[in-house]
């Protein structure tokens, strides 16, 4: 099992590289102008979204596992389960925005992207600290 565990946190840091870093080119794609930096950061999005949507499943199926196969049992990890939920549809909606972007139909600012970069940050912290510290 210490090797699942090994493999999950692996999936788990590369699944949140991408959910930082994809949102972020978001911001510089809602800043640009130049009929070539659109284009490079829509094929920056797309291939980067392509890369981490199978890298997020496995961490969230690695997790499952390790939940039935040690039993975990607690509050804790029912709230850590809706977290990762909630992430799991954060992402989903950054493809949404992909495709926005993909044709040309983006509707927010540069602004609401730096906001919008920040919300897995929360969520990862919330994980981390349920997994570590299982409160209730």
């Amino acid at each position: 099992m210490l090797w699942l565990k090994s493999f999950h946190i692996f999936m788990v840091v590369s699944w949140f590289a991408g959910l930082f870093y994809l949102p972020r080119i978001f911001v510089n794609h809602a800043m640009a102008t130049e009929a070539v930096d659109i284009a490079r950061l829509k094929m920056m999005e797309d291939k980067l979204y392509r890369f981490v949507t199978p890298i997020g499943a496995l961490a969230v199926i690695s997790g499952l596992w390790l939940w039935f196969g040690y039993g975990f049992t607690g509050g804790w990890l029912h709230l850590k389960t809706a977290f990762v939920a909630g992430l799991v549809v954060y992402h989903l909606y950054c493809g949404h925005l992909l495709k926005q972007f993909a044709a040309g139909n983006n509707k927010h600012s540069h602004v609401w992207y730096r906001v919008f970069n920040e919300v897995p940050v929360f969520g990862l912290i919330a994980c981390i600290l349920l997994a570590v510290l299982k409160p209730f």
